[in-house]
């Protein structure tokens, strides 16, 4: 069915018809409820505490295991809240801070895997391709700047792609 169509099936039901099929869908798809949810409640701090602890808990288990470090759990949050609508200012703040856990960790602990830092060089890309998009990477830099630093201070094997993408935004 096209937009179209859909438009036109729409016009044709009264408002009574409109609420039933509302409701339909809000019992039927979890998406359509948590949007609903979210757009009559949206409460932005619970979700971005709750996606932080997530992403965190990647990298610092709270119950003794080994960390997984999987840069997927952070996509997922940042994904559904770009869906959500939820404002650029705190996906921006959800983006730098999966880098910025992922380096804590870093400091601490020698990570041998490459695709932990080709997967965080992708994140930063990413970040900063979100952040030009919506007109906010000023707002950022300095955080951006301190991510730059700090692979130069853990001596980063792509250091290098770190720095020229902070180079091409600050010239």
């Amino acid at each position: 069915m096209s937009k179209r169509d859909l438009k036109k099936y729409i016009a044709e039901l009264n408002n009574e018809q409109l609420q039933e099929q509302i409701i339909a869908l809000y019992d039927k798809f979890i998406p359509v409820k948590t949007y609903y949810n979210f757009v009559f409640n949206p409460n932005e701090n619970n979700l971005v505490k709750d996606a932080k602890l997530k992403i965190s808990n990647e990298y610092f288990p709270i119950r003794g295991r080994k960390a997984k470090m999987r840069r997927s759990v952070a996509q997922k949050f940042i994904k559904h809240f770009i869906q959500l609508g939820v404002d650029s200012y705190i996906v921006a703040d959800v983006m730098l801070f999966t880098i910025e856990i992922a380096q804590t960790l870093s400091a601490e602990k020698q990570i041998n895997a490459e695709l932990f830092y080709k997967s965080m060089l992708t994140s930063f890309n990413q970040a900063i391709s979100y952040l030009i998009e919506n007109g906010i990477l000023s707002d950022f830099e300095s955080r951006i700047v301190a991510i730059k630093n700090e692979t130069l201070t853990q001596n980063w094997v792509n250091t290098y792609e770190f720095s020229a993408i902070v180079e091409r935004f600050q010239y």
